[in-house]
C-alpha cells in the first residue's frame, strides 16, 4: 500500500489528479478519512517554482542525431523532443490517455475512421496557431512509406488523412480499437506543416523553444513564453541536457552538482548512489527490456535451431541476479510482459546447456558466433555480454564479443549488424509494440523476423473487440515469436534514475519510460 500511496501522492504533487480523486483512491486503498486528509495536504502543498535552469546528465546521444523527431532513436532525442514537441495525447504513468492538442478523438461504429478534434488556441514557437492541416501533415509525413520515422510501423494501417475545418479525418484500411494510443508515439510531434518544409528546425507547441542543439554534445532550451499549459511544464527559465555517455562520468556530474537529475544508473552503484547526501533513487518498473537481437534473415541466425540453442545457452537468473542486481525480471523471448493488461504467462524458458549443445549441433555451425555490445546500449551490457559468453561455453558455443563505440552505436551497429545487444522502453499497447518492431514491414523490425502468419493476427487482433479472444490471439503471438522468433529477452529492466532531490522538486516516477517518461526536465522545478 505503501508503494501505490506513494505513486497518488506523486501524481497529485504534478497536478496529474484532483484533491477529490486523491481522497477517493486513498480511501479505496483502506486509508481513514483523517489520514488521507493529511496525506492531501502534504501532497499538493508541492507547489512549482519558476525560474532558473535544470540540467541533465543523460547517456544516449550521439553527434548524429537529428532534431527531426522522426529519427529519433536514443534517450537524448528523446527527452530533448518532449521539452520542444507537443502531442496529440499523452499516456500517464497508469496507462491512460490524456488529450493535449486533440481536444477530442472519436470513432465511427466498426473502428475505421477516426476523428480528432484539434485543441484552440495553441501556439507554434514561430508564432502559428497549431492547425488541423498542421495535424493532418504530421501524421501523413510520418504514414508515408518512403518515410524514415520510427513510428512508420504502427501507422501502415492508415489508408487516408484529411483535414476538415478543426478536425482531422483519418481512414484506416482495418478496424484499430487502440489508434488513439498510437498517437501518443514519441516520434509524432506536431509540427508546422508537419514537418515537410523542415523537419529538422525543432519547431513546436511544447514548453521550450530549442536555442542549442549540439548533437553528441549537448541541447538546450529556453521556456516558450505562450506555452499553452504553462501552470504544468515550464518552470524553469531554461533546460540543459549534456550528453554523458560514460556512466561513471555520469554519476560524478550529478554528484559534483553540474547535472540535477542522470538517467541509467547502473545496478551495481545503485547502493552507493543510496548514500550520496542530497541525492535519491528513483527507480520503477514498466515495460522496458534489453534484448540480444539476432537477424532471422542472415546465416547463421538463419537456423531456428541455432537461434533456439543461443536462446537455451542463456541463464537469465544469474543475468538477473548479477547483471541488474535484482532491479528487473526474467524474460521469455518475447517483448511483452505483466505491465500489459492483455499479457498472458508462457512457460518460464530456463537454461539448459545440454539441449543448447545438442540444437546447435543440429544446425551444422561450426566456429565463433560474432555479438555486439557497447556501454551505450544498456546499463551493464558489457558485462552482460561476458557473462552470456560464459554460459554459452557451458554447452560448447564460442561467442566472440567486439565492443563497439558508444557514438555511432545506434545509427551503425542496431538494425543493422546481425546479433547485437539493444534495449526497446516498451509502447502503450501490444499491438503497437509488435507493430513497430515486429510485423514484417516495420523499418525498426530488428529481428528481421518476418512471418505471414504472425501478421495476419496481429491484424487480426487489432480488430478484434472481444477482449478474451484478443488476448488468446496475443498469447499464440507471444508462442510463435518465443519460440521461432530472433529474440532473447534476458529481462525486463526497471528504469533507474537519479535526482538531486534537495535542489529540485516534483520528479514523480513514470512506469512508461525513464526520466518520467521523457518530461523530467520540464515538469521538475528548481526549489527556492
Amino acid at each position: 500500500m505503501k508503494t501505490e500511496l506513494d505513486h497518488l501522492a506523486e501524481l497529485a504533487g504534478k497536478g496529474r489528479i484532483s484533491r477529490r480523486d486523491f481522497l477517493g483512491r486513498t480511501a479505496a486503498l483502506g486509508v481513514s478519512a483523517a489520514l488521507a486528509t493529511t496525506l492531501a495536504g502534504k501532497a499538493f502543498a508541492q507547489t512549482p517554482v519558476k525560474g532558473g535552469i535544470i540540467k541533465a546528465g543523460l547517456q544516449g546521444g550521439e553527434s548524429t542525431n537529428s532534431l527531426d523527431p522522426a529519427l529519433n532513436l536514443s534517450q537524448v532525442t528523446y527527452s530533448f523532443g518532449k521539452q520542444w514537441g507537443e502531442y496529440l495525447v499523452r499516456l500517464t504513468p497508469d496507462n491512460k490517455l490524456v488529450n493535449l492538442i486533440a481536444e477530442d478523438i472519436g470513432a465511427s461504429k466498426d473502428a475505421k475512421t477516426w476523428t480528432i478534434k484539434v485543441r484552440d488556441g495553441i501556439e507554434f514557437h514561430n508564432g502559428k496557431t497549431v492547425s488541423a492541416e498542421d495535424v493532418a501533415a504530421t501524421i501523413e509525413r510520418h504514414a508515408d512509406e518512403k518515410s524514415k520515422s520510427g513510428a512508420l510501423g504502427i501507422l501502415k494501417n492508415i489508408k487516408g488523412v484529411k483535414a476538415s475545418g478543426k478536425e482531422v479525418i483519418v481512414t484506416l484500411g482495418d478496424a484499430d480499437a487502440d489508434f488513439p494510443y498510437l498517437m501518443a508515439d514519441y516520434h509524432l510531434v506536431i509540427q508546422p506543416n508537419g514537418g515537410k518544409d523542415n523537419p529538422n528546425a525543432g519547431i513546436s507547441a511544447g514548453p521550450y523553444k530549442v536555442t542549442v542543439n549540439q548533437p553528441g554534445v549537448r541541447h538546450g532550451g529556453e521556456r516558450f513564453a505562450n506555452y499553452w499549459q504553462g501552470d504544468k511544464a515550464g518552470h524553469a527559465d531554461q533546460i540543459e541536457i549534456v550528453v554523458i555517455n560514460d556512466a561513471t562520468a555520469r554519476l560524478a556530474a550529478l554528484q559534483g552538482g553540474q547535472v540535477h537529475m542522470i538517467n541509467r544508473v547502473e545496478p551495481k552503484v545503485v547502493d552507493l548512489v543510496k548514500r550520496i547526501a542530497g541525492v535519491s533513487i528513483e527507480n520503477v518498473s514498466g515495460k522496458g527490456y534489453y534484448p540480444f537481437n539476432m537477424f532471422c534473415d542472415t546465416a547463421p541466425f538463419d537456423s531456428n535451431d541455432l537461434r533456439m540453442a543461443l536462446k537455451l545457452a542463456m541463464d537469465r537468473d544469474e543475468m538477473l541476479e548479477k547483471i541488474l542486481r535484482g532491479y528487473g525480471s526474467v524474460g521469455n523471448d518475447f517483448p511483452i510482459n505483466e505491465a500489459y493488461p492483455l499479457f498472458t504467462a508462457i512457460e518460464q524458458r530456463k537454461f539448459d546447456p545440454e539441449k543448447a549443445a545438442a540444437l546447435y549441433k543440429k544446425s551444422g555451425h561450426s566456429g565463433p558466433v560474432l555479438l555486439r555490445t557497447s556501454d551505450v546500449a544498456f546499463p551493464g551490457a558489457v558485462d552482460a555480454a561476458q557473462l552470456y559468453q560464459q554460459s554459452a561455453a557451458k554447452a560448447g558455443i564460442k561467442i566472440e564479443i567486439k565492443r563497439e563505440p558508444g557514438d555511432g552505436y545506434w545509427s551503425e551497429v542496431w538494425n543493422k549488424q546481425p546479433f547485437s545487444l539493444s534495449y526497446w522502453g516498451g509502447r502503450a499497447t501490444q499491438d503497437q509494440m509488435y507493430s513497430t518492431g515486429y510485423v514484417s514491414t516495420a523499418d525498426w523490425n530488428d529481428t528481421r523476423f518476418k512471418r505471414p502468419e504472425f501478421d495476419k493476427m496481429l491484424y487480426t487482433a487489432r480488430g478484434e473487440l472481444d477482449q478474451d479472444k484478443r488476448k488468446a490471439i496475443y498469447h499464440d503471438m507471444a508462442m510463435l515469436m518465443r519460440d521461432e522468433g530472433g529474440l532473447i529477452v534476458p529481462f525486463f529492466n526497471q528504469f533507474i534514475d537519479a535526482a538531486a532531490t534537495n535542489k529540485i522538486g516534483g520528479f514523480a516516477k513514470s512506469p512508461i519510460g525513464e526520466m518520467m517518461d521523457g518530461y523530467a526536465l520540464g515538469e521538475c522545478w528548481l526549489n527556492a
